[in-house]
This record gives C-alpha cells, sequence and structure tokens, in this order.
C-alpha cells in the first residue's frame, strides 16, 4: 500500500512444527516474496496467523474470537489456496471458506461515531455465497450485534435476506449492521448490479447522512459509482455509531457463514 514499505505483510504458521515466518516483500513497495512462502511451508501446511497494517498504527489483523453470532476463535486460513500474480510475480491472497475470519478489536485511528471513512478491498469476483457475512471494513469492539449503525463495512456476496441490487447478484454493498444495504432503500435498489471481476476493486464510503458504494474491473478500466447519497431510510443509521474495529470475512457478530477472497 506504500511506496517505500520495506516490513512483513502476513504472518503465516506451519503445521509440522507450530514455527511462524513474516512474509515481506521482494523489494520496497514491491511483491510479496512468496518464495520465501513456499520454501517455509515445503513439505508441511501453512495457515496465515497475522495480516499486517501496513500503517504505523499496527491495526494487525489476527485470528476472530468468538462473538454473539459464532464460537470462536475462528479458523484461519490457508496460505495457498489463493494463489495469484502480480504483474508476472507469484503472490498469496487470503482465501476465506466459512467458518474462517480475521478481527482486531483494539484497532486506533479508525472511524468512530459519525465520523467519515473510506474503505476498500481487492476481491475474488467468483468467489462467493449467500451466507453472513463477507465484510471488510468497521465493525463493534466486542464482536456483538449493538445495534443498527454500529459498524460500517463492504460486504461482498449474494445474500438477499436484507438488501440486494439487480440481477441474481454478487453485489458490492455497505454491512451497516442490522442490514445490508444496496442504496437508500431498504431492499431493492436497482442501481447496485451484479459485478463478478475475477479482481473486483470495492469500495464503501461514509459520513454525515452520505455514504456511496463504489466498484469496478481492479486490472482495468475506471471505478464506477453504485450508490452516492443518503443514510438509509430506516431508523438508527443516521447518525451513525461506528466504533472502529477491523472485520475481515465475518460479520460485526462473528457471522461466519459466508465465503470470498482478498487480495
Amino acid at each position: 500500500l506504500y511506496a517505500a514499505y520495506n516490513g512483513p505483510l502476513y504472518q503465516v504458521r506451519r503445521s509440522s512444527d507450530n514455527s511462524t515466518r513474516d512474509i515481506g516483500v521482494v523489494s520496497a513497495g514491491g511483491v510479496a516474496n512468496a518464495a520465501a512462502q513456499d520454501s517455509f511451508c515445503s513439505g508441511t501446511s501453512c495457515v496465515i496467523t497475522v495480516i499486517y497494517d501496513q500503517s504505523s498504527r499496527h491495526n494487525n489483523l489476527t485470528q476472530a474470537p468468538a462473538g454473539g453470532a459464532a464460537p470462536g476463535p475462528d479458523k484461519l486460513a490457508n496460505a495457498v489456496s489463493a494463489p495469484t500474480s502480480l504483474n508476472g510475480h507469484k503472490a498469496y491472497g487470503v482465501y476465506i471458506p466459512p467458518g474462517t475470519g480475521y478481527r482486531d478489536n483494539t484497532a486506533t485511528g479508525t472511524a468512530t461515531g459519525d465520523n467519515p471513512e473510506g474503505e476498500y478491498a481487492i476481491f475474488d469476483g467468483t468467489h462467493y455465497n449467500g451466507g453472513c457475512c463477507f465484510d471488510y471494513g468497521n465493525a463493534e469492539t466486542n464482536s456483538r450485534d449493538d445495534g443498527n449503525g454500529t459498524m460500517e463495512a463492504i460486504y461482498f456476496g449474494n445474500i438477499r435476506v436484507w438488501g440486494y441490487g439487480s440481477g441474481n447478484g454478487p453485489w458490492i454493498m455497505a454491512d451497516l449492521e442490522n442490514g445490508l444495504f444496496s442504496g437508500l432503500n431498504q431492499h431493492y435498489n436497482a442501481n447496485d448490479p451484479t459485478v463478478n471481476y475475477r479482481y473486483l476493486t470495492a469500495m464503501v464510503n461514509g459520513g454525515p447522512n452520505h455514504w456511496a458504494i463504489l466498484g469496478g474491473n481492479a486490472q482495468s478500466g475506471n471505478l464506477s459509482t453504485f450508490y452516492d447519497g443518503a443514510r438509509p431510510n430506516v431508523s438508527g443509521y443516521n447518525p451513525m455509531r461506528k466504533q472502529g474495529a477491523i472485520i475481515l470475512g465475518t460479520g460485526g457478530d462473528n457471522s461466519d457463514g459466508a465465503q470470498g477472497t482478498f487480495y
């Protein structure tokens, strides 16, 4: 994320002896050192134990604890299940099957209350399901459902229990707690399209009584704005009551039935 970053990107743990290894970059600001992972994990299996925050705040994502919706700790992602390449260089993503999740309930510097924030991620647009909820973003600090407006996270999948968009999905939506929203309306919003690019850029931006969904092909072209307007026309989301934890792969209360891939 930073041109000069020369630290660890993630940590893996191998099953043969439970030892761990930080995986860094090949060169400053460059691609992950997949060869170091392959060497360390040769002849055994590895899971991803830490996803490092590249900023000085060290808001690292680790194994998600139990929450109101599911026991824990959650499973850890297999370190080789999402192979990819970046400009011809081998790398790995985070392949998240149901039951897997990462979290930081003590993050600092993240948006709280009704303060503005922007979130973005690269997902595999072909890896999803209708479970709840493959999220990345801002959530409760106690792993519980604290009511409407206590989350603001990017959701990706094709669940239709709350909101949904046009077509059969998957859709980029915002998990604002007790609702996945595709726009102003609580349920259907036609302007939120089905998007299934192999590499998908997904964004959610949110501020006082205003939020937006953007998405596009991460490999080419421009981002499209799927929604840009007022908070949903349901009580409890204006003002927002964000708490500032960071989640990946689960809902705010550790609902862990979804799947996806994060790069």
